[in-house]
C-alpha cells in the first residue's frame, strides 16, 4: 500500500464486504475493488501488522476494534459527503464518485462543519 487513502479504502471495503453477509477473504477485496490478489495480499499483511485486521484459521479477514472504529469513521465521511453533494444537486453516482476522493483528503475541522451541515445540528 502506498498511501494512507489506500489503506482506508482497503478498511472501507472490508466493512462493507462485512456488512453484506458472510467472512470476507482477500479475492472477495480483490474482486470488489478490482485490484489483483496479489496486490490485495500485500495489503491486508500490511493492515494485518497494523493491527487492523486479524485472519482467522479459514483466511477470513476481520476488522480489530481499532480497524473497526477507523474503518466506521471513513464509511460515515463517505455518507455524509455523498448526501450533502447530492442536496447540491449532483447526480447519485456523481456524489459517490467524488464522495470517494474527498473523504480521504477532507481535515476533520471541515468534515465536522459539513455533517453538521447535513445533520442539521
Amino acid at each position: 500500500m502506498k498511501t494512507h487513502e489506500s489503506e482506508e479504502m482497503y478498511l472501507e471495503t472490508i466493512l462493507l464486504l462485512r456488512k453484506r453477509g458472510s467472512g470476507v477473504h482477500a479475492i472477495d477485496i480483490a474482486g470488489e475493488l478490482g485490484y489483483a490478489k496479489s496486490s490485495v495480499s500485500r495489503a491486508v499483511g500490511l493492515l494485518s501488522r497494523k493491527g487492523y485486521i486479524e485472519i482467522n484459521e479459514l483466511d477470513e479477514i476481520r476488522l480489530t476494534p481499532s480497524g473497526l472504529a477507523k474503518a466506521e469513521d471513513i464509511y460515515e465521511r463517505h455518507r455524509v459527503i455523498t448526501e450533502l453533494l447530492m442536496r447540491m444537486g449532483a447526480d447519485e453516482s456523481l456524489a459517490e464518485e467524488n464522495a470517494c476522493r474527498i473523504e480521504h483528503v477532507i481535515s476533520p475541522e471541515l468534515f465536522e462543519l459539513l455533517k453538521k451541515q447535513v445533520r442539521g445540528n
